[in-house]
């Protein structure tokens, strides 16, 4: 899930079917209250709506995904990400969200993309795959089409193990990446793997493409180079591991970097950083 969506400073009552109520604002002070809080967040489904200029659109979501899901308002989740799909995507745009997560930015992006567009959501998490196919039926006037794959990404076709945070599956990752904040894994499973190119002619040629896999962007950029070559707007996650290779593929493919602000910079930001064709008019 992208840097912008963080349970720091959660101030949430939130209700479970037990009747509990729980008041965590600095929960992160309190190991006990995180460690029972992360407890009664597995596998809890939530029905929570988009921001009203996405349509208020319907969706599920988990806190077993990121604590901050037991927020009622979405748009305090990940403000960063929402706007990314406000900015970046048009009607009729064909959208891809690699590493979508419960589709945040899969679902918003529907609702700006149209009847004339399409969303691709690829999320090797069979739980939070569910969640967005579940999303997906809900009824939702002139949204674009989303369909959803359970593959993970990466530089080429073949199997590869997923871990299952123990903290929350918005670090899921594939073995020999991820962060601290995973707090390890709870458990592992083998998935398919594809690389991007090979998904062009089935889904047709994005235009935009956000990818967020825990330190695995620059493995699913070497897998894309007839993608790359069409220069879609790119949203990526860069890490101290990955920012120059990061940094020499985005330069190879004559793309220039923006921060979370829309703003050019010279040097790779660590975090979230928009890539766009160099000479391409930036959105306002």
């Amino acid at each position: 899930m992208l840097c912008g969506i963080s349970a720091n400073n959660l101030g949430v009552v939130a209700g479970s079917s037990w009747g509990l109520v729980i008041v965590c604002s600095g929960y992160y002070n309190s190991p006990v209250l995180r460690q029972l809080l992360t407890y009664l967040s597995r596998g809890r489904i939530l029905k929570r709506n988009l921001p009203a200029d996405f349509g208020s659109r319907p969706i599920y979501v988990s806190p077993d995904a990121a604590l901050a899901f037991w927020k009622m308002d979405l748009e305090k989740v990940d403000p960063i990400l929402f706007n990314f799909a406000r900015h970046l995507v048009k009607p009729g745009n064909v959208v891809w969200d690699v590493g979508a997560n419960v589709g945040l930015f899969t679902f918003a992006a529907a609702a700006i993309a149209g009847k004339n567009g399409s969303v691709l959501a690829i999320e090797p998490d069979s739980f939070l795959a569910g969640l967005i196919q579940r999303s997906a039926q809900l009824p939702s006037l002139d949204a674009a089409t989303v369909h959803v794959i359970s593959f993970a990404i990466s530089d080429r076709p073949g199997v590869v193990t997923f871990n299952i945070s123990k903290r929350g599956r918005c670090s899921n990752h594939v073995s020999g990446f991820g962060t601290e904040q995973s707090g390890g894994a709870r458990s592992s499973i083998s998935v398919p793997s594809v690389n991007l190119d090979s998904l062009i002619d089935v889904y047709g040629p994005p235009n935009v493409v956000k990818i967020d896999i825990e330190g695995m962007d620059h493995i699913a950029l070497r897998g894309a180079d007839k993608l790359l070559r069409r220069r879609p707007i790119l949203i990526l996650e860069v890490t101290d591991a990955n920012r120059d290779e990061m940094f020499e593929i985005l330069q190879k493919y004559g793309y220039r970097v923006f921060d979370t602000t829309l703003r050019p910079v010279r040097k790779m930001p660590l975090c979230n950083l928009v890539a766009m064709a160099d000479g391409a008019t930036v959105p306002l």
